[in-house]
């Protein structure tokens, strides 16, 4: 939980870039930090939002690894080239964003990374926020290996069959019934993306699927309550949700 740590403990963690074989053995650049010690410590993929593989992304990986897990965050947008995280994310918006197929090779990458540290525990949780949560979505229910799962705001989970593309072919939510590992989800209760009607649709889907699944959803909140840095943030509903999520990773990792 958020500020529960003990004063007497000793602190200490590793943030660095490193290079990972990803999807189709591209080299892809990687954010990691783990906790320094012999562990063994449980580890989280953390996949990329729309706003690219941004400096939240670094601090949202090190507040988990201060909590005692190793993370790492691909760069998905890697294709793309490199500069600022929005001139990436610009060019992954102009091409409607990367192939699910690659963010799922990226993301499988990143979670064979994580399980062959000799400090891992074996267990891998994955989350990610935006489109990142619809990546989670579908991550949980595709690639094998992932201990629980946990999606916050993550649109287009239900896609329309007109809003299929050659890169995002199938809607995450007809992939629902290979689901086998708990999911979260955080929601805002006025968020357009996705609307309340597609998160309600979601849990009815989940629940006839007798999937193991808890969701929380907050009035006064829309999209992306956890950006600080933006007028979107809700420290109330933030901080909640942050404390559940860090409970639920203990709960299914530690």
């Amino acid at each position: 939980m958020w500020n529960s740590l003990n004063t007497a403990d000793y602190e200490g963690m590793i943030a660095e870039t490193v290079v990972i074989d990803g999807y189709n053995g591209d080299k892809v650049h990687a954010y990691y930090s783990r906790p320094i010690g012999t562990g063994p410590f449980p580890g989280i993929v953390l996949i990329p939002h729309m706003p690219g593989w941004d400096e939240f992304l670094r601090e949202s990986a090190r507040r988990f690894t201060q909590h005692g897990y190793s993370v790492i965050c691909p760069n998905i947008n890697e294709r793309l080239g490199h500069g600022t995280p929005g001139e990436i994310s610009k060019k992954a918006m102009e091409i409607g964003g990367v192939p699910d197929e690659s963010v799922m090779g990226d993301t499988a990458a990143a979670l064979s990374f994580l399980r062959c540290q000799a400090n891992s525990n074996g267990k891998v949780g994955v989350i990610g926020m935006c489109s990142g949560g619809r990546h989670t979505f579908l991550a949980a229910c595709t690639v094998p290996g992932f201990t629980c799962a946990v999606d916050c705001w993550g649109g287009n989970v239900i896609q329309a069959p007109e809003k299929l593309t050659a890169g995002q072919p199938v809607a995450p939510i007809d992939y629902a019934e290979k689901l086998n590992i708990p999911l979260m989800g955080i929601f805002g209760n006025d968020d357009q993306f996705p609307p309340k009607e597609d998160v309600d649709k979601t849990e009815e889907i989940l629940k006839n699927l007798g999937k193991e699944y808890e969701f929380y959803r907050y009035d006064g909140a829309g999209h992306g309550i956890w950006y600080y840095d933006r007028p979107m943030y809700r420290q109330e509903q933030a901080m909640d949700s942050w404390n559940k999520c860090l409970a639920f990773f203990d709960k299914h990792l530690k």
